[in-house]
This record gives C-alpha cells, sequence and structure tokens, in this order.
C-alpha cells in the first residue's frame, strides 16, 4: 500500500472498498452492522490491499430507504454506535494507512429531520418551509398533486401535508427533497462537511449529485410531454430536475471548503449523466471525481467493456481528473450473478436481472461456475487500469446475489412502492450480512432448502452482551453463505479473496501512479482485450500487460513473465476463454 498520507492527490489511483455498516459485521449481537465492526477488521482490509473505505450511511435514520433518509448528518445512528466509537474507527483506519470517504446525501433528507418537522409545524410561507420544496395541489380545492411525476420508487412524486400543501419527493415519501435556491441549505451542507473532516474524513461520496438544482415553476411543472423524473441523461441542460448547470455552482463551494484542509478533502460523485457531462462533476475545481458506471451496467463481451473502458478514460481525461471503475455496488446485482446469466443486449440485460430477481432465481439458469470465472477475470482486466477502483463489500469473495429473499423479509422500499406492489425485488439481494466464519451455522431446525433461523456465519455474536442470544442478521443468509466465509477462502491459493489479494498488492507495487489517464492499446483481434501500462519505477520491468480473451478459441499469451492469471492455462501456455492475464517485460 503507498505511502499516501500527506497527498492531496492519494485518490487518484487509489483502492476504495464500499462498506454498507448494516451489513458488514455485528459486534453487539442486534443483528445489525456497527461502527465497531468496521474497527475490527480494519486488519482485515489492510491485508486486502485496499487504500480506502467508504462507508455508506451510518447516521440516524428511520431507514425508510437503507439509511439513505437521513435525520442527523452529524451523528452515528446509535444501533450502530456512536461518534466515539467512530473515532476510534477513523484512528484505526489512518494507523493502518487507510483513508476514509464518508457518504454524503445532500438531496433530501428524512421526514423525520428537525428542519422538516419545522416546516410542517410552522406551515405555509414559513421560512422554514422554503428549505423544502413545497407547492399548491392541482384540482378545484387542490386535492391533486401538482403534477403527475411519478417517484424514483413508484407511486406520486408528491406527497400532502395536513394543510393541503404538497412536497416533492422524488424518491420515498419519507424523503423530502431540499431546496438547493435556499442559502440556509447551502450553509448547513457546508458545516457539515467540515464536520466530518473535521473527524478524519477524507473523502465524502456525494449521492445524487446530479439532482440537486431544480427549476419547478412555469412549463417545467406542466410540460409533461418532456419531463420524466426517471430520464436523467438529457444533453441540453433544461431538465428541471437533473444535471442543471447551476448545480456546479454548489460543488464550486464545496471546493473551497474541501481547499481548507491539508491535504485537501475530495469528493466522487453519483452523477448519472450523459458521459460529455461527466467531466464537469469531476473537475479539480468541483468534486475531483465522478463515478463511471459503464462497467456496472455493461455485459460480459469484448464489444462493451472495452467501450467501458474508452469512455472512462475519455471522461476523465477531458475533467483533469482520474477514471473510476465499478462492477458492483449497494444498487446493483452482484456481478458475480450477472456473468452468470444470457448475455444479451444491455438495457435488456438489466431487465433481464431484475426479472430473475423478482422470480427468486428461477427464471434463468444462473451458471455460477461461468459467472466465477468471469468476475475472476474481470476484477484482473479492471485493476490493470489507471484510476481509482472502487470495490463492493463481499465481491472479494466471490458473493453472488441472494435472489431468493420472502418478500416478507424485504427491507428496500422499491418492492413496496411501485405502482403494483410486489413487482421489483428491489436491492437487498446484494445488501445480505457477510459470511466470515464457516463453522458459524445456522440452527439446525431453521434449515430449510435455502435458508436457516439464526444463521449468521460469524457477522455476529453468539450473544449480546447481556449474555442474550444474539438477533438474526437483518437480512437472511443463504445456507450457500458458508462456501465463501472469510475463513474458508482466507489461505486457500486458488479463492477469489486470494486472487483479489494479489491483484492489489500486484497494482500497487508494479503500476505507475504517473499514467492516470491513458494506456496502450494491443492488438490481439476482436475477440481480446489487451493493453499496457508503464511499470513502475523500480520495478524492474518496463511495461505490465493485461490480456483478457472473451473469445471462444485460446490465444497465445504475449512474450514475458507471467505475473498472474485468473484460471490456468492451457498445457501449452495459451490463454482460454473468459481469462485475463498480467504479463511483464
Amino acid at each position: 500500500m503507498t505511502d499516501n498520507n500527506l497527498r492531496d492527490d492519494w485518490w487518484k489511483q487509489a483502492v476504495v472498498y464500499q462498506i454498507y455498516p448494516r451489513s458488514f459485521k455485528d459486534v453487539n449481537g442486534d443483528g445489525l452492522g456497527d461502527i465497531a465492526g468496521v474497527t475490527e477488521n480494519i486488519p482485515y482490509l489492510k491485508d486486502l490491499g485496499v487504500d480506502a473505505i467508504w462507508l455508506s450511511p451510518f447516521y440516524p435514520s428511520a431507514l425508510a430507504d437503507g439509511g439513505y433518509d437521513i435525520i442527523d448528518y452529524r451523528n452515528v445512528d446509535p444501533r450502530l454506535g456512536t461518534m466515539t466509537d467512530f473515532d476510534a474507527m477513523e484512528a484505526a483506519a489512518h494507523k493502518a494507512g487507510i483513508k476514509i470517504v464518508v457518504d454524503i446525501v445532500p438531496n433530501h433528507t428524512s421526514n423525520d429531520h428537525i428542519w422538516f418537522k419545522q416546516a410542517l409545524a410552522d406551515g405555509r410561507g414559513s421560512a422554514a418551509r422554503e428549505r423544502y420544496i413545497f407547492k399548491e395541489g392541482a384540482g378545484t380545492h387542490g386535492e391533486l398533486p401538482p403534477n403527475n411525476w411519478e417517484s424514483l420508487f413508484g407511486g406520486s412524486a408528491w406527497e400532502r401535508v395536513d394543510d393541503g400543501q404538497w412536497y416533492l419527493h422524488i424518491f420515498a415519501k419519507e424523503q423530502p427533497d431540499l431546496n438547493w435556491n435556499n442559502p440556509e441549505v447551502h450553509e448547513e451542507f457546508k458545516k457539515t462537511l467540515r464536520f466530518w473532516a473535521d473527524h478524519g474524513a477524507d473523502g465524502f461520496r456525494v449521492d445524487v449529485a446530479h439532482g440537486l438544482a431544480k427549476k419547478l415553476d412555469g412549463a417545467s411543472m406542466t410540460d409533461l410531454s418532456r419531463w420524466t423524473v426517471h430520464d436523467s441523461l438529457n444533453h441540453d441542460g433544461t431538465h428541471p430536475l437533473w444535471d442543471r448547470a447551476q448545480v456546479h455552482d454548489i460543488y464550486r463551494e464545496w471546493r473551497h471548503v474541501f481547499n481548507e484542509y491539508t491535504p485537501h478533502r475530495f469528493a466522487v460523485g453519483e452523477a448519472w449523466v450523459v458521459p460529455e457531462h461527466q467531466y464537469l462533476y469531476a473537475s479539480p475545481d468541483e468534486l475531483g471525481q465522478v463515478f463511471n458506471f459503464e462497467f456496472a451496467k455493461a455485459n460480459w463481451n469484448r464489444s462493451d467493456m472495452r467501450a467501458a473502458i474508452v469512455e472512462g478514460l475519455k471522461a476523465a481525461e477531458r475533467s483533469g481528473s482520474t477514471p473510476t471503475w465499478v462492477m458492483s455496488n449497494h444498487d446493483v446485482p452482484r456481478h458475480a450473478s450477472r456473468y452468470g446469466l444470457p448475455q444479451i443486449a444491455s438495457r435488456a440485460h438489466h431487465q433481464l436481472a431484475k426479472d430473475w430477481i423478482l422470480r427468486d432465481g428461477s427464471s434463468y439458469y444462473e451458471d455460477r461456475k461461468l459467472g466465477t470465472t468471469r468476475a475472476r477475470a474481470a476484477i484482473m482486466m479492471e485493476t490493470a487500469l489507471p484510476g481509482s477502483v472502487y470495490v463492493y463489500q463481499g465481491e472479494e469473495l466471490g458473493l453472488f446475489e441472494v435472489a431468493n429473499i420472502a418478500w416478507d423479509r424485504l427491507e428496500d422500499p422499491t418492492p413496496f412502492r411501485t405502482r403494483n406492489n410486489f413487482t421489483d425485488k428491489g436491492r437487498d439481494g446484494c445488501r445480505v450480512p457477510l459470511p466470515w466464519d464457516s463453522n458459524d451455522l445456522p440452527h439446525e431446525a431453521g434449515w430449510d432448502e435455502s435458508f436457516g433461523t439464526g444463521a449468521s456465519f460469524g457477522f455476529s455474536p453468539s450473544s449480546r452482551p447481556d449474555g442474550s442470544p444474539a438477533a438474526d442478521p437483518h437480512l437472511p443468509q443463504p445456507l450457500w453463505f458458508k462456501d465463501f466465509a472469510v475463513n474458508r477462502e482466507d489461505g486457500d491459493p486458488d479463492s477469489m479473496l486470494t486472487l483479489y489479494r494479489k491483484c492489489l498488492k500486484l497494482r500497487a507495487q508494479l503500476l505507475t501512479p504517473t499514467q492516470l489517464t491513458t494506456i496502450d492499446w494491443l492488438d490481439y483481434g476482436d475477440q481480446v482485450i489487451a493493453y499496457s501500462r508503464k511499470a513502475a519505477e523500480g520495478s524492474g520491468f518496463n511495461r505490465i500487460v493485461s490480456i483478457t480473451n472473451f473469445g471462444a478459441e485460446a490465444i497465445e499469451a504475449a512474450k514475458g513473465t507471467i505475473l498472474l492469471s485468473s484460471h490456468a492455462l492451457t498445457p501449452h501456455g495459451m490463454i482460454p476463454q473468459d481469462v485475463t492475464v498480467w504479463i511483464a517485460d
């Protein structure tokens, strides 16, 4: 791991490990992961070789949307710990050379936030109500929503309050949208950024970064043939909700806050915008970096994957930043499962993955062996690229999506808020608590074909501090998790965990941090992605070559020293289908 404690640009080629805190590790036995669980496993993260951890929201929340409905932006959810626990985690991470990135959710608050409660109490025309987006309703007596926009979680994007006004919520009704035309909102979030930076946060992940600036008047409210909440990919900047030019004024303000600190803080934006607009968010004058979701959307084929790489490099070079590479996160089905499903046209593939989850994994055959082989090749192809790699917890274990969670155990709002309830199982399948210990089996009496009552696999201790039995994990773990537990994979030379450790170690040792937006493409035919990067000074090599074979026919490897292969080569030293090899010369 590179010593980057004093560098402003440490994040430009960082490996960032995303932690979904409620599902990472439970220390107190209540069935929820906690901050102390992160602290306990800093050695695991150091051994993995990550440069930073990104913590999804750990703030006080009613959990209407997995913690993204925030009641208090400057505190820790008491179910997950205290500020003292956070400070202890920060100290342990920094001692291990690991940076900390925290999630900032500026588009909306919880409806339990003190501001929103005050807005309801103070009524029409009040200063408190101006912090949010309240509108009078349509219809003779205002009994209809201001327009017919639908929430991204289904149903109306408007909710009526007792005095008859309606407030906008692009997501769940428990997540009222903030009014970023209000100076108080600006100041409140600058205060929040400083609070976490003062508590040791090195950077921020910005939720819905493209959605803050809104224009809700006149034609923008009534021309419904033109506008839809679901379409964020507008090219001309005229959409009333998404990707408006004014949003960049906000991030230029934030940049001044980031630069108050040494080293400067950075942020990475979740901005689902057209590729030609990504560079604005990633500008050094704004956030610094933006997620490139092309890998997360791509099928496992040479065309899709190469296009994702080209687009990511091009956008980063234009912004003066570095690319980001993401295959999985807390919002999408795990890529080991996606790669094991039929690989069809991209848009249809995502619908297929949703359909597969909805039908409990029974609508299509998930070829787990094939998905694993492709996932192994993918991580090597990805981590050899310049820029930052974002790893989602559990992908280093090769976890698959848990598609067959019972409807009555789901937590995600999507299944219960769609227009026709129970039409989409949502995102819980990738949020199931991690398996740490294969010997910590569920109670036999609870076993069925898929799950066991009390299953924990080391996620929780056997009992609470008072000696009472630990609670079941907040989402049920399937019995097959035992084969993917950390203790089972640790030390296994052929495990996914071992491969990730080797990848990240070689990446840190051998790949130059100065070649941040370019690669040298190599021609191995139309079924292969091959590229090289300059080797790090003092490594003993001139360049590192990455070759991924998507074709059915095995291909010859380049001359040089084979550093790592995602799968065994043929007896004649050829690279089989769905295999990546790193070669140094």
